[in-house]
């Protein structure tokens, strides 16, 4: 049976991803690009279309040959079509009930057929990668897709050689992809999309490890393609002023073929800039005779940039908050906000957004590793962007296609692992990647974040045995994985542990997000003296009862440590509003933690855990109140900054 991939097929990039042994990658082509620009120039009767990076490079010489930004058309009557949907180069036709159609030499080219040419080159490349033929796929529609939308998205998938197995939602798929299938149960997120030509807000409650959507509300022509085309309109007046020529036409179709040339290279400039911008604070554009006798020259900074693009920002603050008034939800409800779509790489979007939901902080630990999910704490939701925004979406989609096919269950038959192999995470606690008595070989992986701010590098410590604390099992090896700083929890490095017919263990650490990643081999995982294995396993039975209370107790003191840590923040920056009765319930409360932190024995590690859980509860039901105050703040500090009283 074929391998199942998952496809984004999105306006501005489409993307295939797999999943290899529990982790989930994009895959690149021939040129090493995961992103395949959703581009195809429709070249003369009897050639072959060109697609993606090719096809993009073509926009700004030949723009009436040049298609992109289709998914706006797809499963959508032309006359449905409005004069925003219709300013593109290329001939596109808005009469009749039918679908709209883009005419070009002799061939009328529906949205299902050059969707379908994005497809052909994506199921290429998986087959190059994969080294087999690639018939099946998951493919991802926005939520708010109808039944004609969806259909045709499933048309193309068939007329690319695809059997889809399944169309799912773009916020699903994107929650997949930050693990959040591993949240609490009935933990509820939002899903922030901002892409190339659509925008959506939807609101996904977890019910028995499954997303539900419970509402949705977006925009099918709003994205960052109208950012671009601000920034050219802003980038023409310019040229006028500098130039004296006139540039503005009436509607891209009654342009001249010269202005649509020059039209499209303003583009491409914007749609650059606009890029380097998300990093930099000033870009120099440069676009020697752009007219016979004019050079463009001009610096763009990103404060002039956040000024144009504003106004279009704010466009989808509505459909946020319709969304959460559909849900019956207030942003506090929420237990995270992630970011999805190559737009919300814009600082400012990042900022809008964290404003908009009153955002906290991500969660603070100490040190060494962290499971890659996130701890809803009071006074707000996390802003999760922990995965590379235009790869979420794929990244979901090759999940779901692996849940389908059974890649993540599947193993092959050889030998055993006489003793669980894992990693150091925090606490000094052992995670187990492949459990003892796993048949070899054998692939298995698990995605892991940072634990403090602005961490530079992750230790990667291996170990083998069959206790719970790390000091009580074997090390097998040590490295680490360097990344570029950014807030705890943002990095997502997946770890995959791989043992070969010969035994022999590799580790892979590989960062999400930049994809860099080392592999290094460990020593023989399975040649291991018997004697040493049965003590080992005897030595795990004979401390079995306090080795849990160890984990417990660890996990107990972690979660204490940062609820009161939190408290004592949100103490000192509100205590001025507080009753003097109040501050002293909170400060007991604190204080009981602090007691029960202190029952720890030095010899044995481990404490009273039903002393501090109990202690950890009542401070989080005393902080209510607390939590309640400073959102007010928030809503309040953010009604004054927008002129609302």
């Amino acid at each position: 049976m074929s391998k199942i991939v998952g496809i984004d097929l999105g306006t501005t990039n489409s993307l295939v991803a797999t999943v290899d042994s529990g982790i989930p990658l994009v895959l690149a082509d021939a040129g090493g690009k995961r992103l395949t620009p959703s581009v195809v120039h429709l070249s003369k009767p009897g050639e072959k279309p060109l697609v993606g990076l090719p096809a993009s490079r073509l926009r700004a010489l030949r723009p009436s040959e040049t298609v992109y930004s289709v998914k706006r058309f797809i499963g959508r009557r032309a006359n449905e079509l409005t004069d925003t949907d219709a300013d593109v180069p290329y001939p596109l036709s808005r009469s009749g009930s039918g679908p709209a159609t883009i005419d070009l030499h002799g061939h009328s080219w529906t949205p299902e057929e050059i969707s379908a040419e994005v497809l052909k080159k994506l199921r290429a490349d998986a087959e190059s990668s994969l080294g087999e033929s690639v018939t099946r796929a998951v493919i991802t529609v926005p939520a708010y897709f109808n039944d004609a939308q969806r259909n045709a998205t499933k048309r193309a998938g068939e007329l690319a050689g695809f059997t889809v197995e399944r169309i799912i939602n773009e916020p699903t798929a994107a929650a997949l992809a930050y693990g959040l299938d591993k949240l609490k149960e009935k933990s509820k997120i939002a899903v922030y999309d901002l892409g190339g030509g659509t925008f959506d807000l939807s609101i996904l409650e977890l019910n028995e490890a499954v997303f539900q959507v419970i509402a949705t509300h977006g925009n099918t022509r709003l994205g960052g393609d109208d950012i671009d085309r601000a920034v050219t309109e802003h980038l023409a007046s310019q040229v006028e002023q500098q130039s004296g020529k006139v540039l503005r036409h009436t509607g891209t179709r009654q342009a001249s073929p010269e202005q649509l040339i020059v039209w499209s290279k303003l583009r491409e400039a914007a749609e650059q800039a606009k890029i380097k911008l998300s990093t930099e604070n000033e870009t120099d554009i440069a676009l020697p005779f752009l007219l016979p006798d004019y050079s463009l020259s001009y610096r763009l900074t990103r404060d002039e940039l956040e000024r144009i693009a504003r106004p279009i920002v704010l466009r989808t603050r509505e459909h946020c908050l319709r969304s959460l008034a559909d849900a019956g939800l207030e942003a506090r409800d929420l237990d995270q906000v992630i970011l999805v779509g190559g737009q919300t790489r814009m600082p400012l979007v990042r900022q809008l957004v964290a404003e908009w939901f009153g955002c906290a902080e991500f969660e603070e630990t100490r040190g060494g590793l962290r499971l890659g999910t996130e701890y809803h704490e009071a006074g707000g939701p996390l802003l999760n962007t922990g995965v590379n925004p235009d790869e979420a979406v794929a990244l979901g989609a090759a999940i779901q296609a692996a849940i389908l096919s059974g890649d993540l269950r599947n193993v092959l038959l050889l030998d055993v692992t006489p003793l669980s192999l894992g990693l150091e995470t925090f606490g000094g606690l052992m995670n187990v990647i492949i459990p003892r008595n796993t048949t070899i070989p054998v692939k298995a992986g698990e995605m892991f974040t940072t634990a403090v701010d602005n961490q530079r590098d992750m230790l990667i410590h291996v170990l083998q045995g069959e206790r719970e604390r790390a000091k009580d099992n074997w090390s097998l090896g040590k490295f680490t994985l360097e990344f570029g700083p950014a807030p705890r929890g943002v990095p997502r490095v997946g770890v995959q542990f791989e043992i070969d017919a010969n035994g022999i263990l590799n580790v892979l650490a590989r960062d999400t997000r930049t994809g860099k990643e080392k592999i290094v081999p460990m020593k023989s995982a399975v040649d291991v003296d018997d004697e040493a294995v049965t003590r080992m396993v005897e030595e795990s039975v004979e401390h079995a009862f306090a080795d849990l209370a160890t984990r417990r107790w660890v996990e107990a003191k972690l979660k204490a440590s940062a609820t009161a840590k939190a408290a004592r923040k949100c103490l000192a920056d509100t205590r001025d509003d507080l009753e003097p009765e109040y501050i002293t319930q909170v400060e007991a409360a604190l204080q009981a933690v602090s007691d029960a932190l202190a029952t720890e024995q030095p010899n044995t590690g481990c404490g009273d855990t039903k002393l501090l859980q109990s202690a950890c509860k009542a401070l989080e039901e005393a902080t209510q109140p607390l939590a309640e105050l400073l959102m007010e703040r928030v809503t309040e500090a953010l009604l004054n900054q927008r002129g609302i009283t």
